[in-house]
């Protein structure tokens, strides 16, 4: 049984398959989208060593232009299919933060970086005003990681 299980590992084929796996569920713990064009890659190099018997050279080689090409050629294709709607493409997302208020962490404005606190998680958040710590902000738009934010009119 030993002799088999290592036979089965030894291929190259089992081997990019199982990386290829790996890369799509680090896809679901990482955001992004981009780690999953790695996995397709790994996926068609398992697909040409299971056709073919190429070095290990040629291997690594296919594998790097057919993850780069996938990406390139299918993130935006595919993101705007699956995880956009068609109406408006971040409204699902924005409704979530724009118009709420969020607390300064530290002090911050249009020269300076910050960080508030919103739903119990501290944001990277830039101001074109200047903003106190402990000052109740407005959130304008969310770019990644990122808030933008107003100080609230009272």
């Amino acid at each position: 049984m030993d002799i088999v299980s290592t036979s089965i590992i030894s291929k190259p084929e089992v081997i990019w398959f199982i990386i290829g796996l790996a890369l799509f569920l680090l896809e679901l713990l990482l955001p992004g989208f981009v780690i999953f064009f790695f996995g397709v890659g790994a996926w068609i190099t398992a697909l040409l060593c299971l056709i073919a018997h190429p070095g290990t050279n040629l291997q690594i080689i296919v594998f790097a232009i057919t993850s780069v090409l996938s990406l390139i050629a299918l993130r935006k294709i595919i993101q705007r299919k699956f995880f956009y709607s068609k109406v408006d493409r971040s409204s699902a997302v924005e409704d979530e933060f724009t118009g709420k208020e969020a607390v300064a962490a530290v002090a911050f404005g249009s020269e300076k970086k910050g960080k508030v606190e919103f739903k119990g998680t501290t944001w990277d958040a830039e101001s074109q005003s200047d903003i106190k710590k402990g000052q109740t902000v407005i959130i304008i738009e969310k770019e990644s990681f990122k808030l933008i934010v107003k100080p609230k009119n009272k």
